[in-house]
C-alpha cells in the first residue's frame, strides 16, 4: 500500500519522471564496493572558485566535503517532510520499548544532519548508530547530536565506520529505525533490494530522505534547461563500473521493492527551494549545486560543452544579482513493515 502525504506536486515519480535533482551528479566519486554517503561529492575548499564542486573520478578517493554538507543543511532541514512523522511516531508508539530507547541506525550520517533534525522530534530516549566511511565525519556528527529528544529524553550515539552496502538482517537485529539521507538515488537496483530486504527482515521502519526525482524548474527559465536536465538525468542513471545506478528511478525501485515485502509506503514531497535573493549563503549554496548540476550534465553530454558554459556564466550572474531562484525536487519516503515482518 502506498500513501503519498500532503504531496505539494509529483509524489513518487515514474521511471520516465523529467528533470533532475540535487547536484550530487555526482557520486562521481563513489567507487563500486564504496561506502554510501551523502548524495553531494567533494566542494572546493573556496566556493566562490572556478572549479567545480563536483568531483574527479579517475584521481580522487571517495568522501564528501564537510564544508559542502554544512552549506546545504539548512536547505535539507527546510526540506524535509514533517508529514512522515506522524505514521512514524504512531508506529514506534507501537513496538515494545528497548532499555535504551529508540535504536536508530543512521545509513550514510555524513555530518549528522539527519539526527540533529529527527532526534528533537521524536519523544523517549534515544541511541543513534552512525553509518559513514569517512571518519572525519563521523567524529563531526558524534560532537553535533543534540543531547535530548522532542520530550527530554536523553540522545547518545556511537559510530560505525565501514562499507553499509552490506547490510544484513542479523545486523540490524534490535534497531528500531533505519535512516538516510540523499542516498537512494545512488544505488542500483540489486542494493535497493538488499538494503529493503535487510530492513523488512529485522522488521524496521525505514525513513529515506532526499531522494532526487528527475525534476528542477528555474525561476526566469531558458531554452537550454529541459536539455541539461535530461543530460544530468542520464548521468544520475550511468553505468560505473559494472553499476548502473538508479538516479531519479530509485523511489519508484525502493517503493516497489518496500510493498513486494508487505510494507507500507508513504511518500512526501520534500524540495530544496533556493532563492539567492534571501542571502550569501543560499547564494552560495545556489552556486555550487549550480557548478555540479552543469559539470555532470557536461560530462554526460560532451557536445553539451560550449552551450553549457555560455549558459552556466549567465545563471551563475543571475544568481549573483539575486534574479534566479531554483525549486530542485526530492521525495522523502517512510517504509511502516507489515505485520510479518515486525520483530517481536
Amino acid at each position: 500500500m502506498n500513501n503519498t502525504v500532503d504531496t505539494p506536486g509529483p509524489g513518487v515519480p515514474g521511471p520516465n519522471a523529467p528533470g533532475p535533482d540535487t547536484p550530487s551528479g555526482a557520486d562521481s566519486s563513489r567507487e563500486p564496493d564504496a561506502p554510501l554517503t551523502s548524495n553531494t561529492p567533494n566542494a572546493p575548499d573556496t566556493p566562490g572558485s572556478e572549479a567545480s564542486h563536483t568531483d574527479t573520478p579517475h584521481t580522487e578517493a571517495p568522501g564528501y566535503s564537510p564544508q559542502w554538507l554544512e552549506l546545504r543543511e539548512g536547505a535539507d532541514a527546510a526540506a524535509r517532510a514533517p508529514g512522515l512523522l506522524r505514521p512514524l511516531r504512531a508506529f514506534l508508539a507501537d513496538r515494545p520499548p528497548k532499555d535504551l530507547g529508540l535504536v536508530i541506525s543512521d545509513l550514510g550520517c555524513g555530518t549528522g544532519s539527519m539526527t540533529r533534525w529527527l532526534a528533537p522530534r521524536l519523544d523517549g530516549p534515544q541511541h543513534w548508530i552512525l553509518y559513514d566511511h569517512d571518519p572525519r565525519l563521523l567524529d563531526r556528527a558524534a560532537a553535533l547530536a543534540p543531547p535530548t529528544a522532542a520530550d527530554g529524553g536523553r540522545v547518545t550515539v556511537s559510530t560505525e565506520q565501514g562499507d553499509i552496502g552490506r547490510l544484513t538482517v542479523d545486523r540490524l537485529a534490535g534497531t528500531s529505525l533505519v535512516t538516510g539521507s540523499a542516498l537512494l538515488d545512488v544505488l542500483t537496483a540489486d542494493e535497493v533490494e538488499a538494503l529493503v530486504d535487510a530492513c523488512t527482515g529485522a522488521g524496521c521502519p525505514v525513513l529515506l530522505a532526499l531522494s532526487v526525482v528527475g525534476r528542477v524548474e528555474f525561476t526566469p527559465a531558458d531554452p537550454l534547461d529541459a536539455e541539461l536536465t535530461d543530460a544530468f538525468n542520464a548521468h544520475q542513471r550511468r553505468h560505473r563500473d559494472g553499476r548502473r545506478l538508479l538516479g531519479p528511478d530509485a523511489v519508484t525501485a525502493a517503493t516497489e521493492a518496500f510493498e513486494r515485502r508487505g510494507a507500507t509506503v508513504h511518500t512526501q514531497a520534500s524540495p530544496w527551494r533556493l532563492d539567492p535573493s534571501r542571502g550569501a549563503e543560499e547564494s552560495v549554496l545556489t552556486e555550487w549545486w549550480l557548478r555540479g548540476w552543469v559539470e555532470a550534465a557536461r560530462e554526460q553530454r560532451p557536445d553539451l560543452a560550449p552551450r553549457a558554459e555560455t549558459y552556466l556564466r549567465r545563471r551563475l550572474n543571475a544568481c549573483a544579482e539575486g534574479e534566479l531562484s531554483v525549486v530542485v525536487h526530492h521525495v522523502d519516503l517512510l517504509a511502516l513493515p507489515g505485520p510479518t515482518e515486525q520483530a517481536s
